[in-house]
């Protein structure tokens, strides 16, 4: 009687990536305070993937912190064949990402931070450029902004009307 009232909850498996930690030190009369922030990002592998910023006094407690922020913010990748539908250029700050998908068995060619959004989104093949800033912090955003405008072909046939994989013989 006992199983029939017991919850079994599904552990969801997330990947999380530990990005940049920044140590800030406050001078006090006694000395130094030191807090840390770290910069997450936490992805399922197969096409969610969120970015998160967690401060604390420990590096474990920000870590944790962050990795609840980005699950929250979590968006939906559009994979195809294990790489990106197409070159797009996310933008945040002075910072540019351009990503351009590649074929199979080219694996991730992308700096720590774009390449850590890839492992854990689930893209297995794609050529990344970051141009401008070197900022953690607009590196991950503008990879975030390059990704959300992601579209598949079916995507696009949807907002135009069309019926995706049908041939049309125009005279």
């Amino acid at each position: 009687m006992a199983d029939l009232y017991r919850r079994e909850e599904k552990a969801e498996q997330f990947i999380d990536k530990v990005v940049f930690v920044n140590r800030v030190a406050k001078v006090v009369k006694g000395g130094k305070r030191f807090r840390f922030s770290v910069l997450i990002v936490v992805g399922d592998g197969s096409g969610k993937v969120g970015h998160g910023i967690g401060k604390a006094r420990e590096v474990a407690v920000s870590i944790r912190k962050g990795i609840e922020v980005a699950k929250k913010a979590m968006i939906d990748v559009p994979i195809v064949n294990g790489t990106i539908p197409h070159t797009v250029i996310g933008k945040s700050g002075a910072g540019r990402v351009l990503l351009k998908p590649a074929p199979s068995g080219t694996g991730i060619i992308a700096g720590n931070a774009v390449r850590a959004v890839m492992e854990a989104a689930g893209i297995h093949n794609v050529v990344a450029k970051t141009i401008g800033s070197r900022n953690h912090h607009n590196v991950i955003r503008a990879t975030f902004h390059a990704l959300e405008s992601l579209e598949t072909r079916e995507q696009v046939a949807a907002k135009r009307g069309i019926e995706f994989g049908r041939q049309t013989n125009v005279v």
